[in-house]
């Protein structure tokens, strides 16, 4: 460890934490799925049948519902604010944190656990799934608890070593599975099989250690499949949480067309593979040397190597598994993180010593990795000012805080590339400072931007304003229309659901003449570039193609019109229809 080792971790940790404040405080809900949990997280803090989420009123059985649970008592309190939906993920985030570097320490020692607790925490998928409302940030952290529990079981010489380690693996698993069911299984259980199999260990089948805590799981998982199935319709709901939902992500299943997961997010030979340094970014070079390094080595004692087994028992069958699946998303890989983490953190443990030209080189790239991504925030930047420049209520700051962000992080990233030939740790320390200075400070600037594209509530607070207490039906509204509208305009809304065939038009024709005051909201395509890009593009001989979509052809048959329109630059686009009898269109913009 460097000099001053616990005054460098604890700077490290509060660099870590405010990256992890930035991305879940300082932003409002983004679409696709954040305004969806975020409605299904309102609606359970005041349902009163807690064992089924409901988006929009309707029962929603895509995910068990703890994530809710969580997310709503915070709303409850604190109100429907994008931070307060997030809150419980900054306890996630440290549980993830927190349970991976015990898991290292145990495996690989206290430098090891420092670093695998710092990967963890920072890679881009990691931080993705930390700082977004979904069910994955809590499935993460079970995970990291799972893999805990199942090192300390399968590795442990005492009896009561291994009961505790394979129960505690047992209850997160639980946990993780009222998170998002079935894949809360997966990374604990392949990785049982491959150690077995790997180290021959089959007496390992037979440790009634194994088997006591599957109590728990039946328990936990007993009383919520039990809720359900005594609610409304509750044999259909299983149905779409264990089938539809579960086996539906791997193959075509016969489900209505609303859960047919296969026809989205398609899978492709090797995907995952191919994807993996972008989810380890930015430090999917040191994974690499750490596999090297392995490689290289061995021939070392079996315990020597004990952690690179277990991190590739975590990371390999996971992405083999998932690469057979029909669907593919990045954020199927994240339970499997703490497992690459661990290889990260006995890579520097190993290579601390003894760094050979190979783990400089590693670490050099990284710097260089860093820095280009200095240049590429900075260029970000400068376009999202620019595009926003006459509506930002501070240009100095905007310019100045955003400059030395990625100031900060290129001299650090500079460093940590000098450092890399003799004081390898301090180099790495030095690049993650780096990393979440570009977390930090021009996030702090560009999310309010950003915001702006994705300002759904002044969408939906203009509506309830020019809908006056009239009553509105949504017209092939997807489910973050459904949410946005459910959140902040009308709780009591009509659906006509996609594709409108005949009969469904018909339907809304006769809505129309039966209620002339009833108002429909209809999805239009969305804006891809604001007026001042747009100029600037033309200045620069680029020519952008619209891409913004008119009203539907159907709307004349229907005896509609348009009332407004409201558009989100770089973003959504309604209109507001009425019976035939329309005044002038209107539109605006937010």
């Amino acid at each position: 460890m460097p000099e001053n080792a616990k005054s460098l971790v604890a700077g490290l940790f509060l660099a870590v934490l405010a990256a992890w404040c930035v991305g879940l405080f300082a932003r409002a809900y983004w679409t696709p799925d954040e305004p969806r949990e975020a409605d299904l997280s309102w609606r359970m803090s005041w349902q009163a049948q807690k064992s089924v989420p409901l988006l929009a009123g309707t029962p929603f059985c895509e995910k068990p519902p703890l994530t809710y649970w969580f997310a709503g008592a915070a709303m409850r309190v604190f109100g429907r604010s994008a931070w307060a939906a997030r809150l419980p993920n900054l306890l996630y985030a440290l549980i993830t944190a927190l349970a991976t570097y015990l898991l290292a320490r145990r495996a690989a020692g206290p430098l090891a656990a420092v670093a695998s607790a710092a990967a963890v925490s920072t890679f881009l998928l990691a931080y993705q799934v930390a700082i977004w409302l979904a069910t994955d940030a809590p499935l993460l952290a079970a995970s990291a608890v799972a893999l805990l529990g199942e090192y300390q079981g399968f590795y442990a010489r005492r009896s009561a070593e291994r009961l505790r380690g394979y129960t505690l693996m047992h209850v997160a698993v639980a946990v993780g599975f009222l998170a998002k069911s079935g894949a809360a299984w997966m990374v604990p259980a392949l990785v049982l099989a491959t150690l077995i199999l790997w180290e021959r260990r089959w007496r390992e089948l037979r440790r009634w250690e194994l088997y006591v805590g599957l109590s728990a799981q039946f328990a936990v998982i007993g009383l919520w499949v039990d809720a359900v199935y005594r609610g409304d319709d509750g044999l259909a709901h299983l149905r779409v949480f264990f089938w539809d939902n579960l086996v539906g992500r791997f193959t075509t299943v016969a489900a209505p067309a609303g859960l047919q997961y296969t026809t989205g997010h398609q899978n492709y030979p090797g995907k995952y593979f191919v994807e993996l340094p972008l989810y380890l970014w930015p430090w999917s070079l040191l994974v690499a040397a750490a596999i090297r390094r392995a490689w290289v080595e061995r021939a070392a004692r079996p315990e020597a190597l004990r952690p690179v087994r277990f991190a590739l028992a975590c990371l390999v069958p996971t992405l083999a598994l998932l690469s057979v699946a029909a669907t593919a998303r990045n954020i199927y890989v994240a339970p499997a993180l703490p497992g690459a983490a661990l290889l990260v953190g006995w890579w520097v443990r190993t290579a601390a010593a003894a760094p050979d030209r190979w783990d400089r080189r590693a670490v050099r790239a990284t710097a260089t990795m860093l820095m280009i991504a200095g240049a590429a925030a900075a260029a970000a930047a400068a376009l999202i000012g620019y595009a926003a420049w006459p509506t930002l209520p501070s240009r100095f700051a905007y310019v100045a805080i955003c400059g030395a962000g990625v100031l900060i992080a290129v001299v650090l990233a500079r460093r940590g590339y000098v450092l890399a030939a003799d004081r390898l740790p301090l180099a790495l320390a030095t690049l993650l400072a780096a990393y979440c200075a570009l977390c930090v400070l021009p996030a702090t600037q560009i999310y309010p931007q950003v915001d702006r594209w994705h300002d759904l509530r002044a969408v939906g607070r203009a509506l309830r304003a020019d809908l006056g207490g009239a009553p509105l039906a949504l017209v092939g509204a997807d489910e973050t229309t459904r949410a946005w509208v459910d959140l902040y305009t009308t709780v009591h809304v009509a659906r006509f659901d996609a594709p409108l065939g005949a009969r469904r038009l018909e339907r809304l024709r006769a809505a129309a003449l039966a209620n002339p005051r009833e108002r429909f909201l209809v999805q239009l395509g969305g804006q891809p570039w604001s007026p001042r890009i747009i100029a600037l593009a033309r200045s620069l001989g680029i020519h952008p193609r619209d891409h913004a979509a008119g009203v539907p052809a159907w709307i004349g048959p229907a005896d509609l019109s348009v009332e407004k329109i409201y558009a989100l630059p770089f973003g959504r686009r309604y209109a507001l229809l009425r019976p035939a009898a329309a005044m002038r269109p209107k539109s605006a913009s937010y």
